[in-house]
C-alpha cells in the first residue's frame, strides 16, 4: 500500500506509535472518526485483519465508503460513538485519533471501555490546550469544531481515575504546524477543482477550515492548542 499523509491531527505518528508500542497483535478492531478511512486500511493491512469504522454522520458515511469502495477489510457503519450497537468486552482494540476530545467526551470514553475486553487496549490522540488562559480566537475554534479540550497536565488524570493503564504516551504537538499547512495545501487543490456552484455549497466548512488553521500558523494558536497521544490498555 502507498504511504500517504494522514489528514488528521498527529498526521501518521499516531498509526507508527501503534505500531511501535503495541505487542499483542489484536483480533477485533474498533476505529472511531471522520477522515479515518486510510488509518482503518493501514490499522487492517498492518495486523492482517479486518476492522470496522465506525463514523457519526450521514455525509461522512457517504464520503467513506466512496473513499473504501474497493477494500473489503474496512467495514464502514455509521453510529453515535457514546451508544454503540456493540455488545460488552468485543474489541482488542480501539482506535481514536481526533475524535474524541469534544463536549461528549465522558460518555465516549465510558462507551468504549464497554466495548473494550478486559486487557484490551485504547490507543487515543486528543486535542489539548496548553495554558489556562486563551484568547477568543481559540474559543471560537473549539466552538466551530465542536472541541472541549481538557488542559494538557489533565489528560493524564483523566484516564487514570478511569482505570486505564498508561502502556505509553507522546506529546504529539509539534506535529500540529505540519498537520495545518498539509490542510491548507489540501484545501487549496481541492477549491481550485470545485465547480462556481460547489464552492458556494462547501462556502462555510472552507472558510472554517481555513481559519483554523490561519489562526494556528499565522496569530499564535501554537502557544495554545496541541496534540497528546496515549497508548492505555484497560484493567
Amino acid at each position: 500500500m502507498k504511504k500517504e499523509a494522514i489528514l488528521l491531527p498527529g498526521l501518521n505518528y499516531q498509526v507508527e506509535f501503534l505500531f511501535k508500542h503495541l505487542i499483542p497483535k489484536p483480533k477485533k478492531i474498533l476505529i472511531a472518526g471522520s477522515g479515518a478511512f486510510y488509518t482503518a486500511s493501514l490499522i487492517a493491512a498492518h495486523f492482517n485483519t479486518s476492522v470496522d469504522l465506525i463514523v457519526e454522520d450521514y455525509q461522512s458515511l457517504l464520503e467513506t465508503r466512496l473513499l473504501g469502495e474497493n477494500n473489503p477489510s474496512v467495514n464502514v457503519k455509521m453510529m453515535s460513538f457514546e451508544n454503540t450497537d456493540y455488545d460488552e468486552h468485543e474489541f482488542d482494540l480501539i482506535y481514536a485519533q481526533a475524535s474524541v476530545s469534544t463536549p461528549d467526551r465522558n460518555k465516549i470514553v465510558k462507551e468504549f471501555k464497554r466495548i473494550l475486553k478486559y486487557g484490551g487496549h485504547f490507543c487515543v490522540g486528543e486535542i489539548v490546550h496548553l495554558s489556562d488562559k486563551y484568547p477568543a480566537f481559540i474559543k471560537d475554534i473549539y466552538a466551530n469544531s465542536h472541541l472541549n479540550p481538557l488542559r494538557i497536565d489533565e489528560l493524564k488524570k483523566y484516564y487514570i481515575e478511569r482505570k486505564f493503564k498508561i502502556i505509553q504516551e507522546e506529546n504529539l504537538s509539534h506535529t500540529l504546524k505540519d498537520y495545518y499547512r498539509e490542510v491548507n495545501r489540501k484545501l487549496d487543490e481541492s477549491t481550485a477543482e470545485l465547480e462556481p456552484s460547489e464552492k458556494s455549497y462547501y462556502k462555510k466548512i472552507i472558510n472554517r477550515i481555513k481559519h483554523e488553521a490561519h489562526a494556528y500558523l499565522n496569530l499564535g494558536g501554537s502557544k495554545h492548542i496541541g496534540f497528546y497521544l496515549f497508548l492505555l490498555q484497560k484493567d
